[in-house]
């Protein structure tokens, strides 16, 4: 199919139901978005800042990602996929949660791409050049 990329609440609004409101949402990935549950009150809600997307299995647009590497998020929500082949890479705030998730030619991060800097722009010039497809090697080491 044709590649969609979301964007933070683009991110969320793919599950099927949100935390936000008990909304219904478009369903295109099973599982839902959860507001953060923080017990570390040094940590504010929304999540703002710098942090690690840390690659759990490998997408052709997480292709330039490198261990350390980090992406801006601003968020109160995150993405919990019902099935861990959806989760493409975790971040740490407070607990671990979901920060790339994929279904088919489906792709969405939680964090922010475009104000990510050079590497942001890395990534949204990988995602342009997708075809929507997940090359078979990917696929069969985990990959959809």
């Amino acid at each position: 199919g044709v590649p969609i990329l979301g964007i933070c609440l683009g991110a969320q609004i793919i599950f099927e139901s949100s935390e936000e409101g008990n909304q219904v949402c478009l369903g295109l990935v099973p599982g839902t978005t959860a507001r953060f549950q923080l017990r570390d009150k040094l940590l504010k809600i929304p999540h703002m800042g710098w942090n690690e997307a840390k690659v759990v299995q490998p997408h052709p647009v997480l292709d330039c990602i490198k261990g350390g590497d980090e992406f801006y998020f601003v968020h109160s929500f995150y993405p919990q996929p019902a099935e861990e082949k959806n989760i493409y890479a975790v971040t740490h705030y407070g607990n671990d949660f979901c920060s790339a998730v994929g279904c088919k030619s489906l792709f969405a991060t939680q964090f922010h791409p475009e104000k990510s800097g050079r590497l942001g722009l890395q990534l949204l010039e990988r995602f342009v050049r997708w075809d929507g497809m997940i090359p078979i090697e990917l696929a069969e080491s985990g990959g959809q």
